[in-house]
Parts: C-alpha cells; sequence; structure tokens
C-alpha cells in the first residue's frame, strides 16, 4: 500500500500530464514535508524546457487559463500550485556558476525532484559543495549543524527585496527546522569530505545533530574560496585584486588575493548580496508582468501580511 507521501508525490508529477513536455521537473514547499511545521498550502514547480518561448506558446493552447488565474488547483485538492519556466542552459549555468543565484540558491534547499532527463541532481552537487563552502566563511569557529544549514538556506535570501516587507522573519529558522533531516541527508556527503581534507571536525551535541569547528586560518580560507563558482570568484577578483600561480597541469590560474578571513567573507557577502538583490528585482517584474497586477498584489498582499504577524 502506497504511503502518504507517495501519494501526495504521485498527485503533483500527474500535474505534468496537462503541461507540454518538460526535461526537468521538481517541486518546493512546506506541504512536501510531513515534519515541517510551518504547514503552508502553496508548492511551487520549477519546470526546465529546451526552449520557453515554444513551450509557452503550446501551453497558452492547453492551459490559457493558467496565465489568467496564476494558481491552479489539483483536483478537489486544497494545495494550490504556482509553476516557474527556465530555460535548462540557463537552469545548468546558474547552478554551476552562480550568474543569478535564482535557482542554484532554491536547488540548496530541499526539495522533490519529480522528472530529471538530464541529471541536473548530479550537476548540482557542485552547487552544494560550493553553498558548504560560502557558509563556511560566514560562520566562526565553532557552530552547530543547525547554523551551518541556516546559513546556507539564508545565502539566497542576502538582498532579496522580499525580506524587507513580504517575508517572514523566521522563515529561514522555520525551512532548516522543518526539514532538517532533508539537509542532513543533502549534505553529508560533502561535510565528510570537508572532514577528510581536515576542514572541519564533528563532535556530537545529543540525538542526530552535531556540533562542528573549523579551521579559520588564512590556508583554509582560500581553501575554501577555490571551491566557489569561478563567476563569483572573479567578482571578488575584481575587488581584491588576483594573483596567478602554476596549477599542476602547467595551466595558468588566476586566484583572488586574499589577505584575512574577515575580508574574503565579507567580499563573498557583498558580491552575493548585489547579485540576489538585481535577481530578485528581476523576478518581482517578470512575476508582476506574467501574472497580472491584481493576482500579484494579491499574492503580495497575503505575503506582507505574513511577515507582519511574524515581526508582532
Amino acid at each position: 500500500m502506497a504511503s502518504a507521501e507517495e501519494v501526495k508525490r504521485d498527485e503533483l508529477a500527474g500535474f505534468l500530464k496537462v503541461l507540454p513536455p518538460v526535461e526537468f521537473s521538481c517541486v518546493y514547499g512546506s506541504t512536501l514535508h510531513p515534519n515541517n511545521r510551518d504547514k503552508s498550502s502553496m508548492v511551487d514547480y520549477i519546470l526546465g524546457v529546451s526552449d520557453p518561448l515554444q513551450w509557452h506558446a503550446e501551453n497558452l493552447k492547453r492551459n490559457r487559463d493558467h496565465y489568467a488565474s496564476w494558481m491552479v488547483h489539483v483536483g478537489g485538492a486544497k494545495l494550490m500550485l504556482k509553476y516557474g519556466v527556465v530555460r535548462m542552459h540557463d537552469l545548468v549555468e546558474d547552478v554551476l556558476k552562480w550568474d543569478r543565484f535564482y535557482l542554484s540558491g532554491r536547488l540548496q534547499k530541499p526539495v522533490h525532484i519529480l522528472l530529471d532527463n538530464l541529471d541536473i541532481e548530479n550537476v548540482n552537487s557542485s552547487n552544494l559543495r560550493a553553498a558548504v563552502s560560502a557558509a563556511l566563511l560566514l560562520l566562526p569557529h565553532e557552530f552547530s549543524e543547525e547554523d551551518l544549514y541556516a546559513k546556507i538556506c539564508s545565502l539566497s535570501y542576502m538582498g532579496d527585496l522580499r525580506m524587507l516587507f513580504a517575508e517572514d522573519r523566521n522563515k529561514v529558522k522555520k525551512i532548516v527546522q522543518g526539514q532538517f533531516s532533508l539537509f542532513q541527508s543533502m549534505y553529508k556527503p560533502f561535510l565528510e569530505e570537508y572532514e577528510t581534507k581536515n576542514m572541519i571536525s564533528f563532535s556530537s551535541c545529543g540525538g542526530h545533530k552535531a556540533n562542528i569547528c573549523q579551521d579559520i586560518d588564512l590556508y583554509t580560507t582560500c581553501s575554501l574560496v577555490s571551491l566557489l563558482p569561478q563567476a563569483m570568484r572573479n567578482r571578488m577578483g575584481m575587488k581584491l585584486g588576483e594573483q596567478k600561480r602554476i596549477a599542476e597541469s602547467g595551466r595558468v590560474v588566476r586566484d583572488v588575493k586574499i589577505s584575512s578571513r574577515e575580508e574574503a567573507a565579507k567580499c563573498m557577502q557583498k558580491v552575493l548580496r548585489r547579485t540576489v538583490l538585481m535577481s530578485s528585482a528581476r523576478q518581482a517584474v517578470s512575476g508582476f508582468l506574467t501574472t497580472g497586477g491584481l493576482n500579484a498584489v494579491r499574492y503580495l498582499g497575503k505575503k506582507m501580511a505574513k511577515a507582519w504577524k511574524s515581526r508582532t
């Protein structure tokens, strides 16, 4: 007999049948995770397609009401769905390079993959490894496992316009606490890798959670920066300067000049914040145009009410 989670997954995957073919699909939202305390009624899809214009043209023929109503009911269920469509090339580029840090940021958090024709889950491993590196740069010598996942989760909200007035101030905490075991399973291979490299060490703090210690010397800092995406290192290099070295392969490599951990962390944070700011602004305008003004205002109103409630 199928579990409740399997039934829900099949229900969500079934929605893809009413859409034109896609190459990749994942869903996220607190309703997908029974252990999440935040029982939101919204589930979001990310749909990867080879040609978004062609896909939308076909979808308009099949589901014109999706563009007018903005949200879709699944059968008689109370679940509300909304979906975003992205070109597969752009999805891969953002996951690997953090060009916009929108999809890459989303895929640093737990999602349920429904369809993955191009093995994006495997490609995403470099994104998760880089997320650990970025979070470690921003954390002190000692911290908890929950602190680490919270810092990873917060990366994509740095500079996000919505966090100023339209998001629950406890959002990151709720995401991590509600999906802690999922974060653990996602990041376990990379934490073990960093432990093997003597960059971090673990100590038990009871239950299934751990305390973590990390080296904060300049050598480890440079190692963490080197594990960030090339585009991120290029932007940091423009601010801090670069130095050349010869790799073992004989290739000339340009490294970011780093004089202190604090300098590197501050620079990376500034670059990320600007990237997310630009991305969230584009997303806000795009959402307003595609969903219609009235629907966008209603949605924003609900988000602001939730944000205000979290602040009182």
